[in-house]
């Protein structure tokens, strides 16, 4: 489990293909940034971008993780070089400043627009219409592994499909610690729903069809 509150920003230096064929996943080699690795063993997890993988290979100040193909056909930005948001797995000692997260994640959305509001920026994102139900005014969503808080959400047609559309608000000291500040018109985001109202979903769509 996380909290979606980003470590470090590291960066994945390189991108090794798997042993496999077409079907078979990549390597990456991550530089840890501000990321202390003293207390990561083998087996580990860590959320890159939102999304939790197992540590295979570390060294002082990098780590290595075996990223599947199926996994890459669910995420963005685990294909190559660049920024990635970095948090350990939680201990129960730790304060629980964002929200329960589970590093696995939902779908992708895409950024509508990123544009400065006074001091902080408004983040719109366009997620995928069946992730809708789990998002509401002041909820919580991880966006590329940032535990973020919902200030306006609406359902709409774009270009004929229909997406649920909601807003975030950026203070400047997330925009500096994250990757989010890189983000433009047309990105596409890693998307995890609030692990309360997945629950909660079941719960009530179980009751209707057990009537």
């Amino acid at each position: 489990m996380f909290t979606g509150i980003v470590a470090a920003v590291g960066k994945i230096n390189s991108v090794a293909p798997l042993a496999g064929g077409l079907d078979a996943g990549v390597r990456l080699q991550i530089e840890s940034g501000g990321l202390p690795l003293a207390d990561v063993a083998l087996g580990d997890s860590i959320a890159i971008n939102g999304a939790c993988m197992t540590v295979v290979e570390k060294t002082g100040s990098s780590f290595s993780v075996d990223v599947s193909r199926e996994s890459l056909s669910k995420t963005v930005g685990l294909d190559a070089p660049g920024e990635v948001n970095l948090e350990k797995a939680l201990t129960l000692a730790e304060r629980l400043g964002g929200h329960l997260v589970s590093g696995h994640v939902d779908g992708l959305g895409r950024v509508h627009s990123f544009e400065p509001v006074g001091e902080s920026r408004e983040l719109v994102i366009d997620a995928p219409q069946e992730l809708g139900k789990f998002l509401a005014y002041k909820g919580s969503i991880v966006v590329n592994g940032v535990s973020l808080t919902v200030n306006r959400v609406e359902d709409l047609s774009v270009d004929g499909a229909g997406v649920c559309r909601f807003s975030i608000n950026l203070i400047p000291h997330t925009i500096e610690v994250t990757t989010l500040k890189h983000l433009r018109a047309g990105s596409q985001v890693n998307l995890e729903i609030d692990l309360i109202a997945r629950y909660v979903e079941r719960m009530l769509s179980a009751s209707a069809g057990a009537r």
